[in-house]
């Protein structure tokens, strides 16, 4: 039990930290987005280029965990997609509640809790899973709204906007220019090198209490159907992922423990993200986000206990 509280409690202090801090003003109004820009842009890119420009490219690359993941992620995605459709929602509502119970929060909660629960080597699979999350899985949801809005205007264009986007988007960059770089055996100077390991070890602390401040803030509308995506993002996909890396894939444990890990996490800020620029009903995922990751408390808890 005291590895549990030791694990967890740095975690979720600095996310209930970021919370309390926003209640109380001491943190202003914009703080969560100026935060979360701050990771985005500068913390996270650096600590995961320093990964992939420094690491054997063959230890943080693991086929039947690249596939475990996707499978259950994709797997959960789409069958939410299908039963909200299911039940009448449009394709636009239908994705975005799909992604809420997929789109699992790998790089705010992922690599933190990866690292303290698994080592330096929880840093391979967090990366893994937070390039899947952001690239393929977020991808997939904006070409699903994309074709709903678009209402049979052609598929094209929704793909051509994603990769625009993608190409834009410094978690996708930067592990890519850090594999080039590794591939080209080149040395990363030592003033870079303190510089990004400066800015990668701010991830951590920037990005809970980031996440602390957006769960502060009240969103208006209807929340109706959270509750059931929660209950899909942090019982389904975990024991989605855990049959596959046990029955299908045989994972060594290190790599089936993570992916089971990251299946279970709390939803992301990405669907509230999605919902917030295409002008969408906002409540649902934020709803859904703030109960995956009060209720992930518990889970986790349970699941690392069990592993």
């Amino acid at each position: 039990m005291s590895f549990i509280l030791n694990t967890l409690t740095p975690i979720f202090g600095l996310i209930l930290l970021g919370f309390i801090l926003r209640k109380t003003h001491r943190l202003g109004e914009n703080a969560a987005s100026e935060l979360n820009r701050l990771v985005v842009w500068l913390c996270l890119p650096a600590l995961l280029f320093n990964l992939t420009a420094k690491a054997e490219l063959t230890d943080i690359w693991h086929t039947g965990f690249v596939l475990t993941f996707t499978l259950a992620t994709l797997g959960t995605f789409i069958l939410t997609l299908l039963w909200r459709s299911h039940r009448g929602a449009p394709l636009t509502t239908a994705s975005l509640d799909a992604l809420g119970a997929s789109y699992a929060n790998t790089g705010y909660v992922g690599i933190p809790l990866c690292l303290f629960v698994l080592g330096d080597n929880g840093l391979a699979p967090a990366l893994i899973a937070t390039l899947i999350v952001v690239s393929l899985l977020f991808a997939i949801a904006v070409i699903c709204v994309e074709v709903s809005l678009q209402k049979g205007q052609g598929i094209s264009r929704a793909i051509a906007k994603v990769g625009s986007a993608l190409l834009k988007n410094p978690l996708v960059i930067s592990p890519l220019i850090g594999i080039a770089w590794n591939l080209l055996n080149l040395d990363v100077p030592a003033v870079a090198g303190a510089l990004l390991t400066l800015l990668g070890d701010a991830t951590v602390p920037c990005a809970l209490i980031s996440l602390g401040a957006f769960l502060a803030h009240k969103q208006p509308g209807r929340a109706q159907g959270a509750p059931a995506l929660v209950s899909i993002k942090l019982l389904a996909q975990p024991l989605l992922a855990w049959l596959l890396a046990t029955y299908v894939f045989a994972l060594p444990p290190l790599w089936a423990s993570a992916a089971v890990l990251l299946s279970a996490l709390p939803t992301g800020t990405g669907p509230y993200m999605l919902a917030e620029f295409y002008q969408q009903n906002a409540a649902v995922v934020s709803r859904t986000i703030l109960l995956s990751t009060l209720g992930s408390v518990f889970s986790l808890s349970v699941l690392l206990i069990w592993l």
